[in-house]
């Protein structure tokens, strides 16, 4: 009896500690995300523009991704636009190349000897190299963009700045589903720029990321890998904070907002939420690796929480509801942040049930994106 009592109390304590940890984890992201809306900016210097745009089987979306770029309300002289296809099946090329176009829009074709297993990473280092620009900015086909979008986050470039990561918010059609979606990636995104405002970055999203070329070469262009599908995006932004006197900053702009569709199915979201999880986390440094493993720990933790509780004793049914209520308070303060940028108001309705699935969602992602592989448009990956 004594060993059994020393033993739950023992593991209460491991419990509090993680609980801790993430509410100061939240805490400091909520810093962060106050740092990144006060940020002042200093007068950018004008250079020539590089839109980069992979694309692959993308006909539903590749008319109106020209569209979305053909009226951005920025000189045409100043910036060319690099739609790269990347072995589509289908007619997207066929209808860009007849779409009429601006004389700063050109099409290309990644060749099939070129990084043949490095995934969509493949297309826009080809794109780069087949670009003028002095700025870089990545973006994918399937998103719409507000017309003062590439002068937005031209705006938050400075002498100092080598790296801009942008907004990203998800349509959500309207849909029970789609709605939760909306909610996951905005805390996705805040997280990302909470990160980046006590610069730790660690998220973000090739669908809406601008660079100096010389950064970019600076850190080593991007690192390709068995996980460059997924995450060569940050490993660049690490590289430019940790290889250059550059910094690399969240750009806190409505203008800037770039919109891409909710998934349509549970299994395409956790398709695509795996891919994003697969990566060699090893690269991201000690530190960071250990944050994140005490961040699913805690996940970890609720759910043996509340199995403890059942099978055990009580006393971690109220473990788990003390641990669930300060998740639900620090994530709380961080969406509410999202209002105006990512959602007119914060629903309570969907907030809460969204509370509920995050974690096992996070849980079986997380595991999933480490140990398994995945199809992506008719690819197999293996990690």
């Amino acid at each position: 009896h004594v060993f059994q009592v020393e033993f739950m109390c023992m593991i209460l304590i491991i419990f509090c500690f993680l609980t801790i940890y993430y509410a100061l984890c939240a805490y400091f992201i909520m810093k962060g995300i106050n740092r990144t809306k006060d940020e002042k900016w200093d007068a950018a210097p004008e250079e020539f523009i590089s839109i980069i745009i992979p694309f692959r089987n993308e006909s539903e979306n590749i008319l109106q991704s020209l569209e979305s770029i053909a009226n951005q309300d920025y000189t045409k002289d100043n910036y060319e636009v690099i739609y790269i296809n990347d072995k589509s099946v289908d007619d997207s090329m066929e209808k860009i190349t007849k779409a009429d176009k601006s004389c700063n829009v050109k099409v290309i074709s990644v060749p099939s000897y070129f990084l043949s297993d490095a995934g969509k990473i493949r297309a826009i280092k080809f794109g780069i190299e087949n670009s003028n620009g002095k700025i870089i900015i990545t973006t994918d086909c399937d998103c719409i963009h507000q017309r003062d979008w590439l002068s937005s986050m031209i705006k938050c470039f400075d002498q100092k700045t080598g790296f801009i990561a942008g907004p990203v918010v998800i349509t959500d059609g309207k849909t029970l589903f789609g709605k939760i979606q909306k909610l996951e990636f905005a805390g996705l995104v805040l997280a990302g720029a909470g990160l980046l405002g006590i610069n730790k970055p660690v998220i973000c999203n090739s669908a809406n990321l601008a660079f100096k070329r010389d950064a970019y070469d600076l850190a080593g262009g991007f690192q390709i890998g068995k996980d460059s599908f997924s995450s060569a995006d940050e490993f660049l932004m690490l590289s430019i904070k940790n290889k250059t006197n550059y910094a690399v900053k969240f750009c806190w702009s409505n203008d800037s907002i770039t919109s891409t569709k909710a998934s349509n199915s549970v299994k395409e979201f956790f398709k695509q939420r795996i891919r994003w999880a697969g990566k060699d986390w090893k690269r991201y440094g000690a530190d960071i690796l250990l944050q994140l493993v005490l961040v699913y720990l805690f996940y970890t933790g609720l759910i043996v929480q509340l199995i403890f509780g059942i099978v055990l004793s009580a006393v971690f049914l109220y473990s788990f509801l003390a641990s669930f209520l300060i998740k639900i308070f620090s994530e709380y303060r961080i969406l509410k942040n999202g209002k105006g940028l990512f959602y007119d108001r914060l629903i309570l309705k969907i907030f809460f049930l969204a509370e509920i699935l995050h974690i096992p969602y996070i849980l079986i992602a997380g595991l999933s994106g480490v140990f398994s592989g995945f199809n992506w448009k008719k690819r197999k990956f293996n990690l």
